[in-house]
């Protein structure tokens, strides 16, 4: 399983436009590109991060391909929502001991 995780640098009142696109957009992505699914994270008052699954680097790499038209609008929502969108990490699991 491959791992990305991604940090959001959300501007003062954009956080409930971020959470509604950020939700829409990874719900494409688990329906057309071959995702595990996601889990957004709250770090502090701007900061949200998020935690991806998906099962191998190549996948994550080509499922983008793969989206249909309407997610350019939910990734443009982001972007307009947010200061920084940085990934900061990409990982292999080498032991996974979460419950499913």
């Amino acid at each position: 399983m491959f791992i990305v995780i991604y940090r959001f640098s959300v501007k003062a009142k954009e956080h409930d436009q971020f959470k509604k696109a950020w939700k829409e957009l990874t719900k494409l992505i688990l329906n057309y590109s071959g995702s595990y699914g996601s889990r957004l994270h709250k770090e502090n008052d701007s900061t949200f991060i998020a935690y991806a699954q998906w099962p191998d680097e190549i996948s994550w790499k080509m499922g983008f391909d793969k989206l249909p038209k309407q997610a350019d609008i939910f990734s443009k929502q982001m972007q307009n929502s947010c200061d920084k969108i940085e990934t900061i990490h990409k990982m292999d699991v080498v032991e996974d001991l979460l419950k499913k």
